[in-house]
């Protein structure tokens, strides 16, 4: 398998991993120095307010990916695969649209950002690297709907059911 292969399947989960590892080891570390010091400090903070807002966004893009979102599928249940198949495309299809404009306003926090040189206030670090999780989250998303497109495309040309995720309830 070719690493741009590896890549594409398991970015998400490879960055969340990332992200929630140092969520809670700065957490824990956080906690120990606040209890037993009796010192917290501000950078700790921040960390975690950071990697939770990466977390967030990157996950909406790894749910994209499985079809997790929460969604009301009581009327998929009654439908036949190629307006189940239909359905899909076009919910996909309005989630595009809105991740487009999502994306485009979202650079419009980090240019600002960048024009006028905004700093964490622990860190002391540029805050466009933090305003990147919403654009990057939304680049990742809109990755995520095309390949949901080719699939689902490629599902309806065939006459194969549509991928609808995996069910957390049955």
């Amino acid at each position: 398998m070719s690493v741009l292969r590896k890549v594409d399947r398991n970015a998400e989960r490879w960055l969340l991993l990332v992200f929630y590892v140092m969520l809670v080891i700065t957490m824990a570390i956080e906690v120990v120095r606040r209890e037993l010091f009796a010192y917290s400090s501000i950078w700790g903070e921040e960390i975690v307010r950071y990697s939770f807002i990466y977390l967030a966004w990157i996950g909406a893009a790894a749910a994209v990916k499985e079809r997790a979102h929460i969604r009301i599928d009581v009327i998929m249940h009654y439908l036949g695969p190629r307006p189940k198949a239909l359905l899909y495309i076009f919910g996909d299809l309005v989630m595009f649209v809105v991740a487009i404009i999502a994306l485009y306003w979202s650079f419009e926090a980090v240019h600002v950002s960048a024009k006028f040189g905004s700093v964490t206030d622990g860190l002391r670090v540029s805050k466009v690297w933090f305003l990147m999780a919403v654009p990057t989250g939304f680049a990742l998303m809109i990755w995520r709907l095309l390949q949901s497109f080719r699939r689902d495309f490629n599902a309806l040309r065939d006459g194969k059911p549509v991928f609808e995720g995996d069910k957390l309830f049955d």
